[in-house]
């Protein structure tokens, strides 16, 4: 198996196309790897790629104010591609897309996936489905910004990111959990100390540990269940024992009523 199939065995999205899907979009996926922090795209620039995380691969789109603050939007991993997903591709980007984790990722241009959704209604399905589920993250996460403490905000994002890389250990630090939810270090400190004395995480060094998943579904706000419920209504989200994406089972294409024949007004009347 050459290693852009094995990528692809390793991105959700890819993996639920079908082998002939499948095979309009692998002779153009290119592999490529991504240090943390990395920039896949800038806000403004246009956006020429369809980027895929593979593996344990995360990106974080952002929003970045004039005086350098900056906030979470939207956070991507195994199951889904940034760059031009809800839009048609090729426009100017209006996020920071930046590399949480680094790792591998698949990429398309983005000329080619739309060629490759034009020809085939699976995947136009498939990628529309997915479009509606990203935008449904994103707001939500502007109305959990907007309407909830950052205790729950705080906790929606650990069980996002656990989602997607599937492991009770994230290796996240606490400056960059700060920079996610847009407040400073020191508050944050603080209101990871009082998830920890309620024995929700555990806080290390350069990571923090999820220690009770399910009380932690229980303390946090409506917004996190109501994505992965989206996730599973459009795209047939199947979720693992620690609320990792498993796999994708997206409902079948609609079946296209038979037309029957064609009746001319003349002939209904002389019938």
């Amino acid at each position: 198996m050459s290693a852009t199939a094995e990528l692809i065995e390793a991105n959700l999205l890819l993996k639920a196309l079908r082998s002939a899907d499948r095979a309009l979009l692998e002779p153009y996926l290119e592999p490529i790897e991504f240090n943390r922090g990395e920039t896949v795209f800038a806000a403004g620039g246009e956006i020429s790629y369809i980027t895929f995380p593979c593996e344990r691969t995360v990106v974080t789109l952002l929003i970045t104010m004039l005086d350098g603050r900056s906030a979470e939007t939207a956070t991507i991993g195994r199951e889904g591609a940034v760059g031009g997903i809800v839009s048609a591709g090729g426009l100017p980007a209006s996020t920071h897309a930046v590399t949480q984790l680094g790792g591998p990722a698949l990429r398309i241009d983005s000329a080619r996936l739309q060629e490759a959704k034009r020809v085939s209604e699976p995947v136009r399905n498939l990628f529309s489905r997915y479009a509606d589920c990203l935008l449904a993250q994103v707001l939500q996460s502007v109305a959990c910004n907007a309407l909830h403490p950052i205790e729950s905000r705080c906790l929606r994002w650990l069980m996002t990111l656990q989602d997607r890389i599937g492991s009770d250990v994230l290796p996240v630090t606490q400056e960059l959990l700060a920079a996610m939810l847009g407040v400073q270090r020191t508050y944050l400190t603080r209101i990871l100390r009082t998830l920890q004395m309620n024995g929700l995480i555990e806080i290390g060094r350069g990571r923090i540990t999820i220690v009770a998943r399910p009380a932690m579904e229980k303390a946090a706000c409506e917004c996190h269940e109501c994505v992965r419920r989206h996730f599973d209504t459009v795209l047939g989200a199947v979720y693992g024992p620690t609320g990792r994406f498993v796999a994708f089972e997206p409902p079948p294409l609609p079946k296209r009523p038979r037309r029957g024949p064609i009746v001319t007004v003349a002939e209904g009347i002389d019938r």
